[in-house]
Protein backbone atom coordinates (compact mmCIF):
# COMPACT_ATOMS: atom_id res chain seq x y z
CA UNK A 1 0.00 0.00 0.00
CA UNK A 2 2.91 2.37 0.65
CA UNK A 3 4.16 1.81 -2.89
CA UNK A 4 0.70 2.40 -4.33
CA UNK A 5 0.11 5.55 -2.29
CA UNK A 6 3.46 6.93 -3.36
CA UNK A 7 2.73 6.23 -7.03
CA UNK A 8 -0.75 7.79 -6.88
CA UNK A 9 0.56 10.77 -4.93
CA UNK A 10 3.39 11.51 -7.37
CA UNK A 11 1.14 11.11 -10.42
CA UNK A 12 -1.63 13.22 -8.88
CA UNK A 13 0.83 15.96 -7.95
CA UNK A 14 2.24 16.06 -11.46
CA UNK A 15 -1.25 16.12 -12.96
CA UNK A 16 -2.43 18.91 -10.63
CA UNK A 17 0.70 20.90 -11.39
CA UNK A 18 -0.01 20.47 -15.09
CA UNK A 19 -3.62 21.61 -14.68
CA UNK A 20 -2.81 24.64 -12.53
CA UNK A 21 0.25 25.77 -14.49
CA UNK A 22 -1.62 26.66 -17.65
CA UNK A 23 1.36 28.48 -19.13
CA UNK A 24 3.21 25.15 -19.13
CA UNK A 25 0.36 23.55 -21.06
CA UNK A 26 0.22 26.41 -23.56
CA UNK A 27 3.99 26.58 -24.04
CA UNK A 28 4.12 22.84 -24.69
CA UNK A 29 1.68 23.28 -27.58
CA UNK A 30 2.90 26.60 -28.97
CA UNK A 31 6.14 25.17 -30.37
CA UNK A 32 4.66 22.31 -32.40
CA UNK A 33 1.69 24.39 -33.52
CA UNK A 34 4.03 27.08 -34.85
CA UNK A 35 5.91 24.42 -36.81
CA UNK A 36 2.64 23.03 -38.10
CA UNK A 37 0.96 26.28 -39.07
CA UNK A 38 3.92 28.50 -40.03
CA UNK A 39 6.93 26.38 -40.90
CA UNK A 40 4.92 23.80 -42.83
CA UNK A 41 3.21 26.54 -44.83
CA UNK A 42 6.57 27.34 -46.40
CA UNK A 43 7.00 23.72 -47.43
CA UNK A 44 3.45 23.09 -48.57
CA UNK A 45 4.08 20.59 -51.31
CA UNK A 46 3.86 16.85 -51.76
CA UNK A 47 6.66 14.57 -50.66
CA UNK A 48 7.18 11.03 -51.87
CA UNK A 49 7.30 9.24 -48.54
CA UNK A 50 6.70 5.55 -47.85
CA UNK A 51 4.50 6.04 -44.83
CA UNK A 52 2.49 2.84 -45.27
CA UNK A 53 4.83 0.16 -46.63
CA UNK A 54 5.09 -1.21 -49.20
CA UNK A 55 3.11 1.54 -50.95
CA UNK A 56 4.58 4.85 -52.07
CA UNK A 57 2.19 7.42 -50.69
CA UNK A 58 2.38 11.08 -51.69
CA UNK A 59 1.21 13.19 -48.78
CA UNK A 60 1.11 16.82 -47.75
CA UNK A 61 4.05 18.01 -45.71
CA UNK A 62 1.75 18.88 -42.79
CA UNK A 63 0.60 15.26 -42.67
CA UNK A 64 4.17 13.99 -42.68
CA UNK A 65 5.47 16.17 -39.85
CA UNK A 66 2.47 15.71 -37.53
CA UNK A 67 3.90 12.52 -35.93
CA UNK A 68 7.26 14.26 -35.65
CA UNK A 69 5.63 17.14 -33.82
CA UNK A 70 3.96 14.65 -31.48
CA UNK A 71 7.45 13.45 -30.66
CA UNK A 72 8.47 17.07 -30.19
CA UNK A 73 5.71 17.52 -27.62
CA UNK A 74 7.00 14.51 -25.71
CA UNK A 75 10.63 15.54 -26.02
CA UNK A 76 10.03 18.98 -24.52
CA UNK A 77 7.73 17.55 -21.85
CA UNK A 78 10.41 15.05 -20.84
CA UNK A 79 12.94 17.86 -20.48
CA UNK A 80 10.49 20.08 -18.56
CA UNK A 81 9.64 17.23 -16.22
CA UNK A 82 13.34 16.72 -15.58
CA UNK A 83 13.74 20.44 -14.95
CA UNK A 84 11.09 20.20 -12.24
CA UNK A 85 12.94 17.15 -10.91
CA UNK A 86 16.08 19.26 -10.40
CA UNK A 87 14.03 21.82 -8.47
CA UNK A 88 12.13 19.23 -6.42
CA UNK A 89 15.35 17.38 -5.61
CA UNK A 90 16.90 20.51 -4.14
CA UNK A 91 13.98 22.13 -2.33
CA UNK A 92 10.71 20.44 -3.28
CA UNK A 93 8.79 17.26 -2.57
CA UNK A 94 11.34 14.90 -4.14
CA UNK A 95 13.90 16.01 -1.54
CA UNK A 96 11.67 14.44 1.07
CA UNK A 97 10.71 11.42 -1.00
CA UNK A 98 14.29 10.53 -1.85
CA UNK A 99 15.06 10.05 1.86
CA UNK A 100 11.94 7.95 2.45
CA UNK A 101 12.14 4.17 2.99
CA UNK A 102 10.91 3.57 -0.55
CA UNK A 103 13.58 2.51 -3.08
CA UNK A 104 14.91 5.30 -5.25
CA UNK A 105 14.34 3.31 -8.42
CA UNK A 106 10.64 3.09 -7.59
CA UNK A 107 10.39 6.83 -6.93
CA UNK A 108 12.14 7.58 -10.22
CA UNK A 109 9.86 5.21 -12.14
CA UNK A 110 6.82 6.81 -10.48
CA UNK A 111 8.06 10.25 -11.48
CA UNK A 112 8.63 8.94 -14.99
CA UNK A 113 5.10 7.52 -15.24
CA UNK A 114 3.66 10.81 -14.00
CA UNK A 115 5.52 12.71 -16.70
CA UNK A 116 4.29 10.29 -19.38
CA UNK A 117 0.70 10.79 -18.26
CA UNK A 118 1.06 14.53 -18.82
CA UNK A 119 2.84 14.10 -22.17
CA UNK A 120 0.11 11.79 -23.50
CA UNK A 121 -2.56 14.35 -22.56
CA UNK A 122 -0.56 17.04 -24.36
CA UNK A 123 -0.11 14.83 -27.42
CA UNK A 124 -3.81 14.11 -27.78
CA UNK A 125 -4.61 17.79 -27.33
CA UNK A 126 -2.24 18.52 -30.19
CA UNK A 127 -3.91 15.82 -32.31
CA UNK A 128 -7.30 17.39 -31.60
CA UNK A 129 -6.07 20.81 -32.76
CA UNK A 130 -4.48 19.26 -35.85
CA UNK A 131 -7.76 17.49 -36.61
CA UNK A 132 -9.63 20.80 -36.39
CA UNK A 133 -7.02 22.22 -38.76
CA UNK A 134 -7.89 19.49 -41.27
CA UNK A 135 -5.03 17.04 -40.66
CA UNK A 136 -6.69 13.70 -40.04
CA UNK A 137 -5.36 10.22 -39.37
CA UNK A 138 -7.31 6.96 -39.78
CA UNK A 139 -9.79 6.62 -36.88
CA UNK A 140 -8.11 3.47 -35.58
CA UNK A 141 -4.78 5.32 -35.63
CA UNK A 142 -5.81 7.54 -32.71
CA UNK A 143 -6.13 4.39 -30.60
CA UNK A 144 -3.13 2.53 -32.05
CA UNK A 145 -0.84 5.47 -31.36
CA UNK A 146 -1.44 5.34 -27.58
CA UNK A 147 1.06 2.52 -26.83
CA UNK A 148 3.60 4.23 -29.09
CA UNK A 149 3.15 7.51 -27.21
CA UNK A 150 3.56 5.74 -23.88
CA UNK A 151 6.75 3.92 -24.92
CA UNK A 152 8.32 6.97 -26.58
CA UNK A 153 7.30 9.16 -23.64
CA UNK A 154 8.94 6.73 -21.22
CA UNK A 155 12.14 6.70 -23.27
CA UNK A 156 12.39 10.48 -23.55
CA UNK A 157 11.43 10.94 -19.91
CA UNK A 158 14.13 8.46 -18.86
CA UNK A 159 16.63 10.45 -20.90
CA UNK A 160 15.55 13.59 -19.06
CA UNK A 161 15.98 11.85 -15.70
CA UNK A 162 19.46 10.77 -16.72
CA UNK A 163 20.39 14.32 -17.65
CA UNK A 164 18.95 15.69 -14.40
CA UNK A 165 21.24 13.35 -12.43
CA UNK A 166 24.23 15.22 -13.89
CA UNK A 167 22.92 18.72 -13.18
CA UNK A 168 24.09 20.28 -9.94
CA UNK A 169 22.20 23.56 -10.12
CA UNK A 170 18.91 24.54 -11.68
CA UNK A 171 20.55 27.31 -13.70
CA UNK A 172 22.76 24.81 -15.56
CA UNK A 173 19.87 22.76 -16.87
CA UNK A 174 19.01 25.20 -19.66
CA UNK A 175 22.43 24.74 -21.21
CA UNK A 176 22.15 20.96 -21.02
CA UNK A 177 18.76 21.11 -22.69
CA UNK A 178 20.13 23.16 -25.60
CA UNK A 179 22.87 20.63 -26.18
CA UNK A 180 20.38 17.74 -26.17
CA UNK A 181 16.98 18.89 -27.43
CA UNK A 182 17.95 20.70 -30.62
CA UNK A 183 20.50 18.15 -31.90
CA UNK A 184 18.09 15.32 -31.18
CA UNK A 185 15.20 17.10 -32.89
CA UNK A 186 16.96 18.33 -36.01
CA UNK A 187 18.99 15.13 -36.46
CA UNK A 188 15.84 13.06 -36.69
CA UNK A 189 13.04 12.14 -39.07
CA UNK A 190 10.64 14.55 -37.40
CA UNK A 191 10.94 17.09 -40.21
CA UNK A 192 12.43 15.18 -43.14
CA UNK A 193 12.44 11.53 -44.21
CA UNK A 194 15.68 9.58 -43.94
CA UNK A 195 16.11 9.27 -47.70
CA UNK A 196 15.98 13.06 -47.99
CA UNK A 197 18.68 13.41 -45.33
CA UNK A 198 20.79 10.79 -47.10
CA UNK A 199 20.67 12.80 -50.31
CA UNK A 200 22.25 15.69 -48.42
CA UNK A 201 24.86 13.93 -46.27
CA UNK A 202 25.72 10.32 -45.55
CA UNK A 203 27.16 11.31 -42.19
CA UNK A 204 23.97 13.08 -41.11
CA UNK A 205 22.00 10.10 -42.38
CA UNK A 206 23.98 7.78 -40.10
CA UNK A 207 23.50 10.05 -37.09
CA UNK A 208 19.78 10.34 -37.78
CA UNK A 209 19.41 6.58 -38.17
CA UNK A 210 20.92 5.89 -34.74
CA UNK A 211 19.18 8.79 -33.03
CA UNK A 212 16.74 7.34 -30.43
CA UNK A 213 14.37 10.22 -31.10
CA UNK A 214 14.19 9.24 -34.79
CA UNK A 215 13.13 5.74 -33.80
CA UNK A 216 10.53 7.12 -31.40
CA UNK A 217 9.13 9.35 -34.15
CA UNK A 218 8.99 6.45 -36.60
CA UNK A 219 7.20 4.32 -34.02
CA UNK A 220 4.60 7.08 -33.56
CA UNK A 221 4.33 7.72 -37.31
CA UNK A 222 3.63 4.12 -38.23
CA UNK A 223 1.23 3.61 -35.30
CA UNK A 224 -0.75 6.73 -36.19
CA UNK A 225 -1.41 5.26 -39.62
CA UNK A 226 -2.28 1.78 -38.42
CA UNK A 227 1.12 0.12 -38.87
CA UNK A 228 3.60 -1.41 -36.44
CA UNK A 229 7.32 -0.72 -36.78
CA UNK A 230 9.02 -3.58 -34.94
CA UNK A 231 12.57 -2.27 -35.40
CA UNK A 232 11.65 1.18 -34.04
CA UNK A 233 9.80 -0.43 -31.11
CA UNK A 234 12.80 -2.57 -30.15
CA UNK A 235 15.24 0.34 -30.52
CA UNK A 236 13.04 2.62 -28.41
CA UNK A 237 12.54 -0.06 -25.76
CA UNK A 238 16.26 -0.79 -25.48
CA UNK A 239 17.01 2.95 -25.25
CA UNK A 240 14.42 3.25 -22.49
CA UNK A 241 16.04 0.48 -20.45
CA UNK A 242 19.53 1.93 -20.94
CA UNK A 243 18.54 5.51 -20.03
CA UNK A 244 16.53 4.37 -17.01
CA UNK A 245 19.31 2.11 -15.74
CA UNK A 246 21.89 4.89 -15.93
CA UNK A 247 19.45 7.36 -14.34
CA UNK A 248 18.90 5.01 -11.40
CA UNK A 249 22.66 4.64 -11.02
CA UNK A 250 23.07 8.40 -11.30
CA UNK A 251 20.60 8.99 -8.46
CA UNK A 252 22.28 6.41 -6.23
CA UNK A 253 24.29 8.49 -3.71
CA UNK A 254 26.79 5.68 -3.13
CA UNK A 255 27.62 4.98 -6.79
CA UNK A 256 26.13 7.64 -9.03
CA UNK A 257 26.66 11.29 -9.86
CA UNK A 258 24.99 12.41 -6.63
CA UNK A 259 28.06 11.24 -4.77
CA UNK A 260 30.38 13.50 -6.74
CA UNK A 261 28.35 16.63 -6.16
CA UNK A 262 29.08 16.76 -2.48
CA UNK A 263 25.39 17.21 -1.76
CA UNK A 264 23.90 13.74 -1.27
CA UNK A 265 20.15 13.60 -0.87
CA UNK A 266 20.09 10.54 1.37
Amino acid sequence: MRYLRALIGIMARELFRFVHQRERFVSALVRPLMWLFIFAAGFRSTLGVAIIPPYETYILYEVYITPGLLGMVQLFNGMQSSLSMVYDREMGSMKTLLVSPLPRWYLLVSKLLAGVLVSVLQAYTFLAIAYAYGIEAPPIGYLDVLPALVLSGLMLGALGLLLSSFVKQLENFAGVMNFVIFPMFFLSTALYPLWKIQESSEFLYTLSSYNPFSQAVELIRFALYGQFNLAACIYTGVSLLAFLLFAIIGYNPSRGMMQHKGRPTA
